[in-house]
């Protein structure tokens, strides 16, 4: 039976170095990378992100296809580290002629959840737990992150929230 781990927290608050430290155990990895080089910022968290992962992963990097990246991975992969749920969900949504909600992409990629072809540890963000969002757009986003992560959350055998470098285990066991 493959396990799912999902990953969840705030920003900088340690989630892929956790979900790296539970990857490293496997011995044939995969990286699923959703991160869009949109300025240089971004370019340079990739970088970081690039050397921070051990050279043993296969790195497939796919910023909106995430059911197809997933099956892609080389058939002996042991696990799969997707970083990061909310980056997807942000590309698909800013899209040209992207749907305002229910998005294909997200239905098949939750359905690809039920039998996943290995392991996975799926990183994303917690949001919702500030200030109300002031534009419209944002408001869509944080909603339709918070609907995702909880479908995520139902299907994974655990879930561990990172907060201040801390992992807690809110379902399930990481043993």
């Amino acid at each position: 039976m493959k396990k799912t781990t999902l990953v969840t927290g705030g920003g900088r608050s340690g989630k892929s170095g956790h979900a790296l430290v539970l990857a490293s155990v496997y011995a044939r990895k995969a990286f699923i990378a959703t991160a869009l080089p949109s300025d240089d910022e971004m370019r340079e968290r990739i970088a970081r992100h690039r050397r921070d992962r051990s050279p043993s992963f296969v790195t497939i990097e796919e910023p909106t296809d995430l059911a197809g990246a997933l099956r892609s991975v080389p058939p002996a992969t042991e696990v799969a580290v997707i970083d990061c749920l909310t980056l997807w969900l942000g590309n698909l949504m800013c899209a040209p002629g992207a749907p305002e909600e229910d998005f294909p992409q997200v239905a098949e990629f939750l359905a690809l959840l039920d039998d996943p072809p290995c392991d996975l540890v799926i990183v994303t963000n917690e949001v919702g737990m500030g200030i109300i969002p002031a534009n419209a757009l944002a408001r869509r986003f944080r909603d339709a992150a918070g609907r995702l992560n909880q479908q995520v959350a139902r299907r994974a055998d655990t879930v561990v929230l990172m907060v201040s470098g801390i992992p807690l285990t809110l379902k399930g066991s990481t043993e």
